[in-house]
């Protein structure tokens, strides 16, 4: 019998159960404390498992296991309430408008700060990769390496390079609403989005010709909302235990010689998250928003982002900080979280694609300072956010489209497997902060922002429950 292995189970399970008794004890804590709470712990929890087990131990490996239990099966929840959210959201929002105008409106300005805000992004890469002078020259390829490299050739390079525009926009369109309900596609959020819209406006549609049965169609549509909404705050007021499990698990499991060797891109690459959340506060200071009361009313949803390195599995904690935090209406929301997890990502498709390009650059002899090449690489960044899943691997798809697009080698994507996951869970909670960016923005412009919410000091009902 293990016994280490056991004293590390019991050891988590009395560490859950404190955390739930000190939000039992605590019982006014909002929601963004006990996630604060459980992040801390789990920080504490992995460094002394870190400490005590060395990174190929057996002990250490079946012990993530048993704590993927939580933290995986508090992701897996998630993710099944997000395409039902996603197209009741949608549904009853696009119900509610009072014309199909409205709707044009909230998407093209929702999607067009998310493009604006990852072509800053992409800007911002460019920059802090030539201040730090980082290059993919001298890099060693190791058997690890060697593996990821030929697994991205394998699974992701065939696919990506048949990819053109039309092809892409065309997948965008719902053909099989039932198969996109199950994720099928990398853009199978954005197809269950035009379906909900299309339902939607159908349903506008029968209430005008027919009152009666378009108010019963419209009654069933609030119903299910209100029974999805139900579900989703069920499983939300189990953040604090996830985000526990989430950290412990990245703390224990961190390689911290790798992150030596590559400590400069890590610096760069959080340098240029700090200035991409420096730049969405100046665009929400600029559109009237306080940004301090802003982050720390979405801290819940920046904080699981972060651990989970899932846009899409964030996308009912993005919803809930937007609607019961800021004042966000459902409508804007919905369309802002869900298109901010495939269109415009301001970390994966933006930042990072960006800074690797640039790296890769003078190891093909090309100047990386070149304005016409740099403008060339803004571009092609900014139209290839468009699609990028919301899923763990995201950047790296990203990246496989711009690197070729430019004519670069993609081989420095596998170069940098031992620092992913580090680097991934900055860049998540950044495309996060990105989408409820471009949704309070979006209802801003549109006066439509309930001020009285984002006013208040108190978290919402939820958050003392």
């Amino acid at each position: 019998m293990n016994f280490p292995l056991i004293l590390n189970i019991a050891a988590f399970v009395v560490i859950l159960m404190a955390l739930r008794y000190c939000a039992h004890l605590k019982s006014n804590w909002s929601l963004a404390k006990r996630v604060l709470l459980g992040m801390a712990l789990g920080i504490v929890f992995g460094l002394a498992l870190h400490l005590i087990y060395a990174d190929d131990s057996a002990t250490l490996k079946q012990s993530i296991a048993w704590f993927s239990i939580v933290g995986g099966g508090y992701i897996q929840l998630l993710q099944m309430i997000v395409m039902p959210l996603v197209l009741v959201s949608v549904l009853n929002s696009v119900a509610k408008l009072n014309n199909a105008s409205s709707l044009g409106r909230i998407s093209l300005l929702t999607i067009g700060t998310l493009l604006l805000t990852t072509l800053i992004s992409a800007l911002v890469g460019v920059f802090v990769t030539n201040l730090f002078g980082l290059t993919a020259q001298g890099l060693v390829q190791g058997a690890q390496e060697t593996a990821r490299l030929t697994a991205i050739q394998d699974n992701y390079v065939g696919k990506v390079a048949e990819l053109t525009v039309p092809q892409l926009l065309q997948s965008f369109l719902p053909k099989n609403p039932f198969a996109e309900l199950t994720g099928a596609k990398p853009t199978s959020i954005i197809s269950v989005v035009i379906f909900a819209a299309f339902l939607g406006v159908a349903a506008l549609h029968l209430l005008k010709d027919d009152a009666a049965k378009g108010e019963r169609v419209l009654v069933a549509i609030d119903t299910a909302q209100a029974w999805v909404m139900k579900l989703v705050r069920l499983v939300i007021r189990l953040t604090p235990y996830g985000v526990l499990a989430l950290m412990t698990n990245v703390v224990a499991t961190s390689n911290a010689q790798d992150i030596i060797k590559l400590g400069s891109f890590v610096v760069a690459s959080y340098l240029g998250l700090a200035i991409m959340f420096g730049v969405h506060a100046a665009l929400l200071m600029f559109n009237g928003i306080n940004p301090i009361r802003f982050f720390r009313k979405v801290w819940p949803a920046l904080s699981f982002a972060f651990t989970s390195r899932s846009s899409a599995a964030t996308i009912p904690l993005s919803i809930e900080a937007q609607t019961r935090r800021i004042g966000v209406p459902e409508s804007i929301a919905s369309f802002a979280a869900s298109f901010g997890t495939t269109i415009g990502q301001n970390g994966c498709a933006g930042l990072y694609p960006a800074m690797l390009a640039v790296m890769v650059a003078p190891t093909v002899g090309i100047n990386p300072l070149d304005p016409t090449w740099i403008a060339t690489l803004v571009a092609i960044v900014t139209l290839s956010s468009v699609g990028v899943a919301g899923v763990g691997g995201g950047a790296t798809f990203a990246a496989l489209i711009v690197l070729p697009a430019m004519g670069l080698p993609v081989t420095l994507v596998a170069l940098l497997i031992s620092i992913e996951p580090l680097i991934d869970m900055g860049r998540t909670a950044l495309n996060v902060n990105g989408s409820m960016t471009a949704g309070t923005i979006t209802s801003q412009l549109l006066r439509q922002t309930d001020r009285r919410v984002f006013d208040a000091e108190e978290e919402s009902e939820l958050a003392h429950r």
